[in-house]
Parts: structure tokens; sequence; C-alpha cells
């Protein structure tokens, strides 16, 4: 039996060289080409990824690191305004106070001149009034009879004491003089030195403050003071101010700064009471 004839197809003259047939695409080789593609693609993302993170790093750095540098340098501009504010503040604090030392100095030695030369008065005044009370004493030794008669001062009785009349001559010369805590003389006074001073005229020695002169000597009524006691403010041996009685009713005192050594009336401030010495 014929085996059937199968057709024969002719085949192409080149089909027979390697290189010239078509190469058949597999599902391998289509899936690696693909995953090739994806992942150059990614890694240039990356690429580009990072350099993007890289250059946005460095301008957010400097932002935030800007503020702080602002930041500190406003406070050192703000701390050497005030500082240069609190030096000018000093310096015209300085100049106030240079200008007003050397105004007071200038006061200082205007009034020092003026109280040299009120105090060659006083004491021309005060060495006559002495002379004059030295010859009265002499007179009422004399004639222990005689009444009281009046000193220069139409205001200030003359007892007939010559040691009183002494005492208030040295006061009666002090009239005017400044009063200052704590002074002594011979221009200026507070009331205790100006009684000690007074009575230290005719050698009688007195406490330096009020409280002890108002403990010396022997208590008098107010009712029946004399020239020539001291007069005292506040309680007996605690005295915050101290006087002599001028007589007339009038007291001579260093009052305070504002009135200095002056004569006064008792009736306008009362003392609390009176010791005698003389």
């Amino acid at each position: 039996m014929k085996q059937p004839l199968v057709p024969v197809v002719p085949m192409s003259h080149t089909a027979h060289i390697r290189s010239h047939r078509k190469p058949r695409r597999t599902a391998t080789s289509t899936i690696a080409v693909r995953a090739g593609v994806a992942g150059g693609v990614l890694s240039t993302l990356a690429v580009a990824g990072a350099s993007s993170a890289a250059n946005a790093a460095e301008p957010v750095t400097q932002t935030l690191e800007l503020p702080t540098l602002t930041a500190d340098l406003a406070a050192q501009v703000a701390q050497s305004a005030d500082a240069t504010q609190q030096a000018a503040a000093n310096y015209q604090l300085r100049a106030e106070r240079d200008a007003a030392a050397a105004e007071a100095a200038k006061q200082a030695k205007a009034d020092l001149a003026e109280a040299e030369k009120k105090a060659e008065a006083r004491k021309k005044a005060a060495e006559e009034a002495r002379q004059a009370a030295a010859e009265r004493a002499a007179r009422d030794a004399e004639r222990p009879s005689l009444t009281t008669t009046t000193t220069a001062s139409a205001s200030v009785s003359a007892p007939s004491s010559g040691s009183v009349a002494t005492v208030l001559a040295f006061l009666q010369a002090q009239v005017g003089d400044a009063y200052v805590m704590g002074a002594t003389g011979p221009n200026a006074w507070d009331c205790s030195s100006l009684v000690q001073a007074a009575f230290k005229q005719v050698g009688v020695d007195l406490p330096r403050v009020s409280q002890d002169q108002s403990m010396v000597g022997t208590d008098i009524p107010l009712s029946q003071i004399q020239a020539g006691d001291i007069l005292y403010w506040g309680g007996k041996g605690s005295a915050y101010h101290v006087g002599v009685y001028i007589g007339n009713g009038q007291y001579l005192d260093a009052a305070n700064p504002s009135k200095g050594v002056v004569i006064q009336d008792l009736s306008g401030y009362p003392a609390s009471g009176a010791v005698r010495v003389l």
C-alpha cells in the first residue's frame, strides 16, 4: 500500500542561516526586560529623591539656625542699648550732683562769711554786755535792796544776781544763730548746748543733753520761775527740749532749724517744768 504523499513546502534560501532567524520572545525574557526597566526607573527616582532630600535638608538647617542667631544678636543689641542708657543716666546724675555740690559749697562759703561777720558783731556786743553786767553786779552787791533794772533789751529783766545777768547777756548775744543738731557753737547750737555754754560763763558745768539738764538744781514751780531758771519740755529726766527763762513771760532757746536761736513767749509753748541752778 502506498503511503500518501505529503506536500513539500519550499524553504527560504536564507532559512539555514541562524542569524536570519527571527528569535521568539518568551514570557521569561519579557518579564526580565520589564524588571530591568522598572529597576532603572526606581534607581533614578531614588537618586533623584536622595539628591532632593539632601538639597532640601540644607535650607531647613539654615532656617532653624537663623532665628537663633537673630535672637542672640537682638539680645546683645538690647543689652548694649540698656547699658548705654544706664551709663548716660549715671553721667547725668553725677553731673547734677556735682552741680548741686558746687552750688552748695558756694552758698556755704557765703553763709560762713556772713556768719563770721555776725559773730564778730555779737562778740563785741557780748563783751559790752558782760562789762555792763559786772558793773551792775558790783552796784547790786553794795545795794542789796535795789530793785531790778532793765538791760539793753526791753524784753529781758536784769536780776540782782551778777551770775544770772552774765548768763542772760551771753544768751542775748547768740540770738540769730543757727540751730544745728549736735552743734556746740560758736555760730550754731542745739537747745542743750546753748544752755550749757551760757551757764559755763559763770562756772556752772551742766550736763550736755536735755534729759540730764532737767535733773540738776532745784525744782521750781512754773508759777514761781525767775529769770535764769532752766525750763524743760517733756518729763523730768526724759526732757526733749530746754531753754532759759529771761523774764516778762519770755524764754530764750535754740528752737529748731527754721527759727534758730530766738526769744519766745512762754504762753505760746508752755514748759513742762523748771529747775534753778543759780
